[in-house]
């Protein structure tokens, strides 16, 4: 629901309406620019508050799956094994949404920060480069020849992308799921996830080198914690600070700019047109859990939240509200775009990699194709908005 500028700003304009019954030197009150910059820098402040509360439940589930996943790993049962899979289902509840966050040149993507994104998120995932894989028993940093690799936070970190190649996904979200759930190499009419057993990581149990997928699964963990950790910390500290003080049409920029990018670039053609195109859940964001359905409507949650200005307890200007001020017209198709768009995603079959597994001329594909054209379309068409905002 949009906000009433003039209800919410009352009090505030009313100071301003006393401030201009006295001209100043010019003969001029500026009221009306006092007026619009007070209810930009809220729009942006109250971005920054999403932001910040948004990153601050992803660190505090990711914390939460590294004590499952150090639990589990102090004793290897199925209970444990189960209590972490679900711990990190729930993880991804919270960093979802924060997508909405990237393409901003905020800390996640852009400065001395820029590589902390690969570290969390990189897909698509190349298994035989972490572990074992159908067909390649000895595969992997954990099974390799002699044991010669030290598995330690600092080499983990090295490997990831070596070689210029992003398939080399050694940490972060995706390596966790894959150690978790291994390879899904089920039939996607069966709907199953990965079927990897607990006895993985249990001595004497199946494959080998158990201790050694242990202790690649904790470190994982640990730094999934701590890169969220830092991306959190320089939102609340030092960036919000930088964020803040920036001119008021870049800031806006800014958060127009990536969620338009998230909409009708990452989320629509990346993670959703491609796979349909390559009928290949290889393609998918969270191919071993079969929880991408969820990836892909927790992205979208993300830009409404955006749009809004809303999580959870946090709410106030937003963008949405500066563009039905400038141009009503232009917010009315904005929000029915939005709305189209929720319900083609919401449409799609779950999982993913059954609703793509027959291409885009199948009932389920066309689906798929509808909800990436709706957001798409939303995403260009927000755009639109900055001539409206005077932004250029």
């Amino acid at each position: 629901m949009k906000k009433n500028i003039f209800k919410l700003y009352l009090p505030g304009l009313f100071a301003l309406a006393l401030t201009a019954c006295s001209s100043d030197d010019n003969g001029t009150t500026g009221t009306k620019e006092e007026e619009e910059t007070l209810v930009r820098t809220e729009v942006i402040s109250n971005y920054a508050d999403v932001v910040e509360a948004n990153y601050a439940q992803a660190l505090a589930d990711a914390e939460a799956l590294q004590d499952a996943i150090d639990t589990f790993v102090a004793e290897p049962t199925q209970a444990n094994f189960d209590a972490a899979k679900t711990a990190w289902l729930a993880s991804r509840e919270s960093y979802g949404p924060s997508e909405a966050f990237r393409f901003a040149n905020g800390p996640i993507d852009s400065g001395d920060t820029e590589e902390l994104e690969g570290l969390l998120n990189s897909w698509p995932m190349d298994e035989a480069y972490v572990d074992y894989v159908e067909g390649d028993e000895t595969a992997g940093l954990i099974n390799e020849e002699a044991a010669t690799f030290e598995i330690t936070k600092e080499n983990l970190i090295v490997k990831n992308g070596e070689g210029d190649t992003e398939e080399n996904v050694s940490v972060g979200y995706h390596a966790i799921e894959f150690l978790l759930w291994g390879q899904d190499n089920t039939d996607p009419s069966e709907k199953l996830s990965g079927q990897r057993p607990y006895t993985d990581f249990v001595d004497g149990g199946t494959a080998t080198n158990q201790d050694r997928r242990r202790l690649y699964l904790q470190l994982v963990a640990e730094l999934l914690v701590d890169n969220l950790q830092e991306v959190a910390d320089t939102w609340s500290s030092s960036y919000r600070t930088t964020f803040l003080a920036l001119p008021e049409d870049e800031a806006l920029n800014n958060i127009l700019s990536s969620i338009a990018e998230l909409s009708s670039s990452e989320l629509a053609i990346e993670r959703m047109a491609v796979a349909l195109e390559n009928q290949n859940q290889e393609d998918e964001h969270s191919c071993f859990s079969d929880n991408t359905h969820r990836d892909i409507r927790l992205n979208l949650e993300g830009i409404a939240n955006v749009y809004n200005g809303t999580y959870g307890s946090v709410s106030g200007l937003s963008l949405a509200d500066l563009i039905e001020e400038a141009d009503a017209d232009l917010a009315a198709e904005l929000d029915a775009l939005l709305t189209a768009a929720e319900t083609a995603v919401g449409a799609t079959a779950i999982p993913f990699d059954y609703a793509i597994s027959d291409g885009i001329t199948s009932e389920e594909g066309a689906k798929v194709q509808e909800a990436v054209v709706a957001l798409t379309e939303f995403g260009n068409k927000l755009l639109e908005a900055k001539t409206s905002l005077g932004i250029e």
